[in-house]
């Protein structure tokens, strides 16, 4: 009898890719055949066999050997893709809302184009700020294993959060890109990168963002209501966390479907 237990093999074999190859496999959960058609496969792959490797069944005499004699032929498909070492490759979207540590909400200021951290009187909460949250595959190899860029838009607009240098320090602002697909792929040396902020959870939905462009420079509130967020280094007097409720976990994010991608 075939093994139904599900486990998750694009997390598993995400080490041991080739570099600048990412996986996405079209069954889940797998079964035992399926999982033994993989490994297949994944050898012809770290070989660099010439057969194609877009869909495999059992011809491998010796691994099928290994595996059990009553495994009936099954094809699995799966697909590898390239992404080029130098580049970031968004992934998915999912919309949400963000509050930070003193459970306020992110309004945004029409006269100044800035985002203020306010708390919310009950019946205005129509005021705040959601946003459309992209999450990216980083270059390879990355300096932030552990973090996830994404790319921050307020909802059903074209106003996305950056960071660029204003004097001599980061600064948060809100910038108009006015074609959307720009932001697909970013290069790594690309001016782009200002959109970019590493994400770090630190608990349940609660999370820092740190500047892509400005390592240690984090997205944070002031201790006042009202006041504008904006960029500071762990050692400012700021609050630098932040809560994200979303119907989509951040965490789930890498592995959605890779039509998400096309989305704007």
């Amino acid at each position: 009898m075939e093994s139904e237990m599900k486990c998750n093999l694009s997390e598993m074999w995400s080490s041991k890719m080739p570099k600048g190859l990412d996986l996405e496999i079209s069954h889940h959960p797998m079964t035992m055949r399926r999982v033994a058609n993989l490994i297949i496969a994944m050898e012809r792959l770290k070989a660099g066999t010439s057969e194609s490797v877009l869909s495999t069944e059992f011809r491998d005499e010796n691994l099928l050997n290994i595996m059990m004699e009553n495994m009936v032929e099954e094809r699995v498909m799966f697909e590898c893709f390239s992404n080029p070492p130098s580049q970031f490759r968004r992934t998915c979207q999912h919309q949400c809302s963000v509050t930070d540590s003193q459970q306020r909400h992110l309004v945004r200021d029409l006269n100044s184009m800035e985002l203020n951290a306010v708390t919310l009187q009950a019946g205005s909460e129509n005021h705040k700020v959601h946003l459309t949250m992209s999450t990216y595959l980083p270059p390879l190899p990355s300096t932030e294993a552990k973090a996830r860029p994404v790319a921050l838009c307020i909802k059903d607009t074209n106003i996305y959060l950056s960071c660029h240098m204003d004097g001599d320090m980061p600064t948060l602002n809100l910038e108009t890109v006015e074609d959307k697909s720009s932001l697909l792929r970013i290069s790594s040396d690309s001016d782009l990168v200002r959109f970019l902020f590493y994400t770090q959870v630190s608990g349940l939905n609660v999370t820092t963002f740190m500047s892509a462009s400005f390592p240690d420079w984090y997205i944070s509130t002031a201790e006042e209501d009202n006041k504008p967020v904006d960029m500071c280094t762990e050692t400012d007097n700021r609050y630098r966390t932040f809560n994200i409720r979303s119907k989509t976990p951040l965490t789930e994010c890498r592995l959605a479907p890779r039509g998400h991608e096309r989305r704007s």
